[in-house]
């Protein structure tokens, strides 16, 4: 069984690639929902992160208050560090237990698909990482449209994650997404054909 990373910054596309992925039988993780599973199931995790960052990170109802938590961290990076180094290592041993799994139940290919791959050292438990890169107008539009944001919140999230120069040079692999879904879905099934070996023609 192959691992590949999929990342890239807010807007490139990564999770447009994975679900193409996922059309040709790739099996993926999708970190940040695991992410988010955990804040919110995970009992010594919730009380790592009140003891970081307050009773108001939950609301009354035991939900976590993302809005809260987003206001907190993204406006100072130690304390974004200190949260990922309390998320970031769970995560990660939730993807060891998804990587044996996946190879009991015969997948070929198993996908870990991150933002912060890298940034978090992801790639050193990975066979190979790949980067979706688009421009960043190209992206800041996307954004925007999807969650309702200002061009100024999308370009403070984009500084909390590597420049995609320095993606593209780490990357293994990268797709461009700065086209229509059918180009990038020809180069999805290129990816899966050379690091499967397999035919991924259908």
């Amino acid at each position: 069984m192959t691992t590949l990373g999929v990342t890239g910054g807010i807007g490139s596309g990564k999770s447009t690639a994975c679900r193409f992925l996922e059309d040709l039988g790739a099996r993926v993780f999708y970190a940040d929902a695991e992410a988010k599973r955990l804040m919110q199931a995970d009992d010594a995790l919730r009380a790592a992160i009140v003891a970081a960052f307050g009773e108001d990170t939950y609301d009354a109802d035991g939900t976590l208050n993302r809005a809260h938590l987003a206001a907190i961290v993204f406006s100072d990076d130690e304390k974004l560090q200190q949260l990922n180094a309390l998320v970031h290592p769970r995560v990660f041993a939730s993807f060891k237990e998804e990587v044996q799994r996946a190879a009991a139940d015969g997948v070929e290919l198993l996908v870990h698909e991150a933002a912060l791959i890298f940034e978090a050292g992801g790639d050193k438990h990975l066979d190979a990482v790949a980067v979706v890169d688009a421009p960043v107008n190209v992206r800041i539009r996307r954004v925007r449209a999807r969650d309702d944001v200002s061009e100024q919140e999308v370009r403070a999230r984009m500084q909390h994650q590597l420049p995609p120069e320095e993606l593209r040079q780490r990357a293994d692999y990268v797709l461009d997404n700065s086209g229509s879904p059918e180009e990038l879905r020809r180069q999805v099934r290129a990816l899966y054909a050379r690091v499967t070996g397999t035919d991924a023609s259908r």
